[in-house]
């Protein structure tokens, strides 16, 4: 084997032995956004997506992504509120029969239009719609967290397997192009061996918006702002550096008298240790500015996005580094890309790049920050030997306009 392997080699040599290949290579620095933007597929060839909850992301985002999205195309909604659905459905041009409730979600098991169904509910409902779906033989795209508990998570994976059906996690960041660009400027070891990861990820919440309230809510979101937003410093940290932290301190600071943290932590913060040698610090909370940044400092410069975790506009700064300080990074819409993705994996023409599994190692992890906070900072063991299947800095490519 080569010392230096590109991802698109690895993607010649066919998905089962890609992870393999991985082991003791380093990749080859890429060619930024190298695939050209194909044309949409014929609406009889678009993957149909189920849109399971039709909150704010859904309307806001993922709807309006699946218009935009080359292989993929909404074909049913399900929804408690039968006014909002039918209401959707018209703008949509979906026909009635396709409007699902969550007494007669089970049904779906015999609507050839839905391929893939994708989970926009409050965490604690993951589970059980998941698993639904799953045994009516569809696919499940599950919005992260994956869960509120390891042991749904676990429940979910097993059953994805009974019924031979993709699992994917929808890990945004995976498929994004700022994000893909830190990565691969990683593996190419441009800036030298790295050192630490800073993540700071939150915002300010409001329990009068039904959105928040339920985030507020330690039963139904499993986690309050970790859940919610210290997720994505979790899962940044551990793409950034291609490894998984082996344990972790963590420490809590919530003012109980404030209504919003009843029953959730407030301000948290975490450090990981890395078999590298590497550190992360981590932060989150649900009452400081909004913030989705992060900083990697290496032995001969640093990147810093900031944001780094936005629908758009995101921007990143590379210092110690030849070519340019600000690289331009090519804006997509990345709920399409992401249930494009996902598309092609039912399709069997790509990897499943963010599975089950890796929402269960980003549960067990935020499982031990919190267990490290209980404990006033005491070092909790997360080596459990979780490996990547596959990097997104090798597998995934960001199509741009030709």
């Amino acid at each position: 084997m080569p010392n230096s392997i590109s991802r698109r080699t690895l993607i010649e040599l066919g998905l089962a032995g890609a992870s393999a290949a991985l082991a003791g290579t380093a990749l080859a620095e890429p060619a930024p956004f190298p695939e050209p933007q194909l044309p949409p597929l014929p609406d009889s060839e678009k993957i149909g997506f189920a849109v399971v909850g039709l909150g704010k992301l859904s309307q806001g985002q993922i709807i309006p992504g699946l218009k935009g999205a080359r292989g993929a195309k909404l074909a049913a909604l399900v929804s408690g509120h039968p006014d909002k659905a039918r209401r959707i459905a018209a703008e949509q041009g979906l026909p009635a029969d396709a409007i699902y409730t969550y007494d007669d979600y089970d049904r779906i098991a015999h609507d050839p239009r839905i391929q893939v169904v994708y989970i926009v509910l409050p965490n604690s409902m993951h589970a059980e719609y998941t698993i639904r779906a799953l045994k009516a033989g569809k696919h499940v795209l599950c919005e992260k967290p994956m869960a509120t508990s390891i042991a749904d998570c676990e429940a979910m994976i097993a059953a994805a397997k009974a019924a031979d059906r993709k699992l994917m996690i929808a890990y945004r960041c995976h498929y994004e192009p700022l994000n893909l660009e830190v990565m691969r400027r990683m593996r190419s070891g441009a800036l030298g061996k790295p050192r630490l990861v800073v993540t700071n990820m939150g915002r300010q919440s409001d329990l009068s918006d039904p959105s928040d309230a339920w985030r507020l809510d330690q039963k139904m979101s499993g986690g309050g702002a970790l859940a919610d937003m210290g997720i994505y410093g979790v899962n940044a940290s551990r793409y950034i550096l291609a490894e998984e932290p082996v344990e972790v301190r963590a420490w809590a600071q919530t003012d109980r008298s404030d209504p919003r943290f009843r029953t959730t932590e407030d301000v948290i913060a975490w450090q990981f240790r890395f078999p590298s040698g590497a550190i992360a610090n981590g932060s989150t909370s649900f009452s400081y500015q909004g913030t989705m940044a992060y900083q990697v400092f290496c032995e001969h410069g640093k990147m810093t996005a900031e944001p780094g975790a936005f629908y758009g506009g995101n921007h990143l700064t590379i210092d110690g580094a030849k070519g340019d300080r600000e690289p331009k990074i090519h804006e997509i819409d990345q709920f399409a890309r992401e249930m494009d993705w996902m598309a092609d994996v039912v399709r069997g023409k790509a990897p499943l790049v963010s599975p089950g599994e890796e929402g269960l190692q980003d549960m067990r992890l935020m499982h031990a920050i919190l267990e490290s906070v209980a404990k006033g900072g005491a070092t909790v063991r997360t080596d459990w030997g979780y490996r990547r299947a596959y990097d997104p800095a090798v597998m995934v490519d960001v199509p741009r306009p030709v």
